[in-house]
């Protein structure tokens, strides 16, 4: 079948199509690939056609598609445990693992990202026995109703539901701040310092393309939460072993109380993570009184991939994440050249193996208001031109881009080079 015959046909059994909006390639004029195998740096779709692909699954793919290590965990795992809803050996060695290494004491799996973000909000209002939570414009954190929230004007803005089908009640306890605006933040824990049980961001958004927290700001949220007994949550589903081994913590050097992994922890397959210091997580169910549950989580399959991926990553940490600097700084740096010699202005924000090409006439793009600012319009063609070049980017203008240990300077060059010919 070709790409379009499968994406249409798609749209009668499935809403728009897909199970992810941003698949659905909103306002592109192509259909969106119906991709059927990876290998390393490149995807293939069922047409045949192969691209270079800068998305990787959205994050996960650091060791590129189907690493052998990992497809033989794989393998050799389903030959004997699919599921059993039980205790296993293996999500044992999983977590073990990654407390010793990481510098968390305990940690539990859940089945995505949006899990570990809930649950670790619900386990910062049983530890404090407090409502409110602080979140920050642009910053997504799955769809939890409680992070659904629409970011208004002024300061700050309560209990606006940002999708239908969130009660209002449901965000009445949610607050919108300003990302990486010191000022704002004062002020809310001014006013609602006593109530927050905690405030929650992504060191390096992610989600509205990609926006480093500034240190300052990170520092200010670490003591704001210290001096009024709120916790401090790192969303790291997408920055986890992607931006250093121990995630954005490892950069900032500042310790959130809780941390929430997804991505690259399952190694390709659907996995999520929340951990944290043992006074906090020993509030969990069954030793505490915060409940959650799943009966798929810790899956033997799932537990054999994702140990698999963070052990190669872990056992190779200098040299992989040495590579995916040095090439993403080869890739920002010629195409800043390449968008200079062309005259359109671009920020590209960038940080290790992950990067964001915004077409904005800003100098810098710091946050979700300036991120609005992008030029949608030039992307959209800049996407479809890359894409039909055999480019696997983003749709959109605010994701990440993604470069794994697989891509090499030949992947790189041609992204650089696509980019002179499209304008």
């Amino acid at each position: 079948m070709q790409n379009h015959v499968i994406y249409h046909e798609s749209k009668k059994y499935m809403p728009g199509g897909v199970n992810s909006p941003v698949r659905a390639f909103t306002g592109l004029n192509i259909a969106p690939p119906a991709l059927v195998r990876g290998e390393g740096a490149y995807v293939y779709d069922v047409e045949g056609k192969r691209y270079v692909d800068y998305v990787g699954a959205w994050g996960p793919m650091i060791l590129g598609h189907c690493d052998e290590d990992v497809v033989k965990a794989i393998e050799d795992t389903a030959n004997s445990s699919i599921a059993f809803g039980a205790v296993t050996e293996l999500e044992l060695r999983f977590a073990k693992i990654l407390c010793d290494t990481t510098g968390i004491d305990m940690i539990r799996f859940v089945n995505s990202g949006t899990e570990a973000t809930m649950s670790a909000v619900r386990l910062a209002r049983g530890f404090t026995r407090r409502d409110k939570v602080v979140k920050f414009s642009g910053c997504y954190h799955g769809h939890y109703d409680a992070f659904l929230v629409a970011a208004g004007s002024g300061i700050m803005t309560q209990g606006i539901a940002g999708s239908a089908g969130v009660p209002e009640d449901h965000v009445k306890n949610t607050i919108i701040c300003e990302y990486n605006d010191i000022e704002k933040i004062y002020y809310v824990f001014s006013k609602f310092g006593e109530q927050i049980a905690c405030v929650i961001v992504e060191p390096i958004a992610g989600n509205m393309g990609v926006v480093p927290a500034k240190r300052e700001f990170l520092a200010e949220l670490r003591r704001l939460c210290d001096l009024y007994g709120s916790l401090l949550i790192f969303d790291e589903v997408i920055t986890g072993f992607r931006v250093a081994y121990k995630g954005a913590r490892e950069i900032y050097g500042i310790e959130p109380d809780i941390v929430t992994y997804g991505k690259i922890i399952g190694g390709g397959l659907p996995c999520g993570a929340y951990g944290g210091k043992r006074d906090i997580m020993s509030l969990l169910s069954p030793i505490g009184p915060v409940y959650q549950a799943g009966t798929m989580s810790g899956n033997p399959v799932i537990m054999a991939a994702g140990y698999a991926t963070v052990k190669k990553i872990y056992d190779n940490r200098d040299k992989f994440y040495s590579y995916l600097e040095s090439l993403g700084q080869k890739l920002e740096n010629g195409l800043k050249k390449a968008f200079s010699e062309k005259g359109i202005k671009v920020v590209i924000n960038r940080v290790g193996s992950m990067f964001t090409i915004f077409f904005n006439d800003n100098d810098k793009v710091e946050n979700y208001e300036q991120v609005k600012e992008s030029n949608v319009n030039i992307y959209r063609h800049f996407a479809e031109q890359m894409i039909l070049k055999g480019n696997y980017i983003s749709p959109s203008q605010f994701e990440a881009l993604f470069l794994s240990i697989k891509h090499t300077d030949y992947e790189v060059e041609k992204f650089i080079e696509d980019v002179y010919q499209i304008f």
